[in-house]
């Protein structure tokens, strides 16, 4: 029964998005990348960059060059600070090692981001789910699980903690906020730069 369960197919976490939407968000994800990286006034308080979960997905199935870019490549490109930079063709590529995903999703609801993931585990291909609270320390991304489901398991989140965190800490140059951020949080159901 449980390794039914691991193989099965679990309810996606967002709903299909017609390309032309998914171009618009792709394109939307882009422009607010852009604003992120512009200087801001020295007025004191501090201004926030919202992304939702559309823009989010859009980017990544760009990134994977399931969606066309719809960014011309002489658009002003994040600088090598941020968690992703912009490929010639104006296509989102994230650092580091890339685990062999074939499939993802992720979404937001109030204060937690839930992401899944279709990637290979022992020859077969598994669903992994994944949900918990973002945050920053010390000028990092952190990422607290509260959730987490291999294909349509649950699996106590206290038994996978200590390796996912492990994992993060490997990850760490990857997870490091740009220069002008401080803080990165979900907030009714959107992912928030907080600019310094």
């Amino acid at each position: 029964m449980t390794l039914i369960l691991v193989l099965r197919r679990p309810a996606p976490v967002t709903a299909p998005v017609a390309p032309a939407a998914a171009a618009a968000n792709a394109e939307s994800f882009q422009q607010k990348l852009v604003q992120l990286e512009q200087p801001k006034p020295t007025n004191g308080s501090p201004s926030e960059v919202r992304i939702n979960s559309d823009e989010i997905n859009a980017a990544l199935a760009q990134a994977a060059g399931s969606l066309p870019s719809t960014v011309p490549s002489s658009s002003p490109a994040p600088n090598s600070k941020s968690q992703a930079t912009s490929a010639p063709n104006g296509t989102m590529e994230f650092p580091g090692p890339v685990p062999d995903i074939k499939d993802y999703q992720v979404s937001m609801d109030g204060d937690v981001v839930r992401g899944q993931f279709l990637t290979q585990i022992a020859g077969k291909d598994v669903y992994l789910t994944l949900a918990g609270h973002l945050g920053a320390k010390d000028g990092y991304a952190t990422f607290d699980a509260t959730e987490v489901k291999i294909g349509d398991l649950s699996v106590p989140v206290a038994l996978v903690n200590d390796v996912l965190q492990k994992k993060l800490m490997e990850q760490r140059d990857q997870l490091k906020l740009p220069a002008n951020v401080t803080d990165i949080k979900v907030e009714n159901g959107e992912l928030v730069f907080v600019e310094k």
